[in-house]
């Protein structure tokens, strides 16, 4: 494993449990804790996390929002069967829109063999992504980059956003709680986010299953309104009567959930 992956992947444990300990992740990694300690103290440079005594702590600006080039290493098999999921609804011709998300660029991999696909999108990757597709129409919401990502955001945007009316938002998020819903780290993002999901006649959230029983600082939407909810595994018994009293499918894998 590279340097920068284990570092990926302590920010992504860091982000879960809320600290490490240097003798821990020495046997997690199979490295000297020599080797850890350098990769904290490189993490803490870089301003993603505070060194303690024996381990670390993810610092208060990490977690607001990690960088798009570690996000995007984060979770990879999950996002990969969120977008086969998603891209199974996606039908030639549909007009769509495509959040600023590491998990819509998973999907508009895989949705490159569709036809006639209208598609808006707000994440300089996704357009990235799909530059080389022809027969599409693909229009960027335009707006401001926002720092540490590669999303375009900010009035411009939004009001973007407002002029159009797709038949399928895919949109993901930080959070999703029993009682507070969707939720985002940004409140940038969470507004353009709404208005994807004003623009859209049907939503699906594409969360993973690490989001689940988590509020970020935001809110994007409760949970009227949306159409499904896009996983990689199955939901427990809990949130499975939460989507089914809401009328949210869940669709994962191994089956579908209504």
């Amino acid at each position: 494993m590279l340097a920068i992956e284990r570092r990926n992947r302590i920010l992504t444990i860091l982000r879960e449990e809320r600290h490490v300990v240097v003798s821990e992740l020495a046997k997690v990694f199979d490295v000297s804790e020599e080797t850890i300690r350098r990769d904290l103290d490189k993490l803490e440079k870089e301003g993603h996390v505070v060194k303690t005594y024996g381990g670390a702590v993810i610092s208060e600006g990490s977690e607001a929002e990690l960088p798009y080039v570690i996000r995007k290493k984060a979770n990879v098999e999950a996002k990969q069967k969120i977008a086969d999921l998603a891209a199974d609804l996606i039908m030639d011709g549909d007009t769509l829109i495509l959040d600023a998300s590491s998990t819509a660029v998973f999907i508009a991999q895989k949705i490159k063999s569709k036809k006639e696909i209208t598609l808006i999108t707000n994440s300089i990757e996704v357009l990235m992504e799909l530059s080389d597709v022809t027969g599409w129409k693909i229009l960027s919401t335009g707006g401001t980059l926002k720092e540490r990502s590669c999303a375009l955001v900010g009035s411009e945007a939004e009001e973007s956003l407002s002029r159009f009316h797709v038949d399928k938002a895919f949109i993901s998020c930080k959070g999703v709680d029993p009682r507070h819903g969707f939720s985002d780290s940004s409140d940038m993002h969470a507004a353009v986010k709404r208005k994807m999901l004003q623009a859209a006649s049907q939503i699906f959230f594409a969360v993973d299953s690490s989001k689940f029983d988590k509020i970020s600082f935001t809110s994007v939407s409760g949970f009227s309104g949306v159409d499904a909810v896009i996983t990689e595994r199955a939901p427990d018994a809990a949130w499975s009567e939460l989507f089914a009293a809401n009328g949210v499918e869940c669709l994962y894998p191994e089956g579908v959930e209504k």
